[in-house]
């Protein structure tokens, strides 16, 4: 790889921006996806390997291609150290995600409730949620039904480009939710991207069921899949 294109790469990354790298194998020639113009088949599998976050190769006019995303680090953000959260963070760091639980009542956000490998902050959510920068590999949920802590992380993650915004709640909550948010200044169209309540309907009850749930929907919304309607 030229040094060129390995300071273009390393840009991406702390951008945290998703490229692909598209090599053709016969004389190494390379493009950054989307930076670079490809021909349009080459450019349609480098989105299909970002999505997919797995390489692949390409037969194309009698050349091959090997193509390699280059993700950001898949982020959970969970605003509310609850139990639900408790059950959460674990699942989600077993499916590969970097789990990040903020809550600035310390006595909730703490090592011996959720262990190692899973990032602390006890700042409010709106500061903390501003300083993490969710991306387009992030997926953020506010879990504490006080309007206090989660409408404002709301209002941070709803102008990010963050693949999930989730929000606990029963749907009368989420609609004096949407008033307060208006109020704020958000938009309809802004809105419409909380998951609320948040969570596939599979009948939950528990904190692990309801954390089931909810990180099967955020895995349904990466994956482009199609879930039934709520209900």
């Amino acid at each position: 790889m030229k040094a060129e294109m390995l300071s273009r790469l390393q840009a991406a990354r702390e951008a945290t921006r998703p490229v692909a790298l598209i090599t053709r194998l016969a004389d190494g020639t390379q493009w950054l996806h989307p930076d670079d113009t490809a021909p349009a088949p080459l450019a349609e599998a480098a989105d299909a390997a970002i999505r997919a976050d797995r390489a692949a190769h390409l037969a194309q006019d009698d050349a091959e291609f090997f193509i390699q995303p280059h993700n950001p680090p898949l982020r959970l953000l969970v605003v509310g150290a609850v139990h639900v959260a408790q059950a959460l963070a674990p699942m989600a760091r077993q499916m590969g995600f970097a789990v990040t639980v903020i809550d600035p009542r310390r006595a909730f956000a703490t090592e011996e409730r959720f262990g190692n490998g899973i990032t602390l902050v006890d700042e409010w959510p709106d500061d903390a949620m501003t300083q993490l920068k969710p991306d387009s590999r992030t997926a953020v949920v506010t879990l504490t039904h006080d309007p206090k802590l989660d409408d404002p992380a709301l209002e941070v993650a709803l102008k990010s480009p963050a693949f999930y915004v989730g929000a606990l709640g029963s749907r009368r909550t989420h609609a004096k939710r949407l008033e307060r948010l208006a109020e704020a200044g958000l938009t309809p169209a802004d809105t419409a991207r909380i998951a609320a309540p948040v969570g596939l309907s599979i009948g939950a009850v528990t904190a692990p069921e309801i954390a089931l749930s909810v990180l099967a929907e955020i895995v349904a919304r990466r994956r482009g899949a199609s879930v039934a309607d709520r209900p």
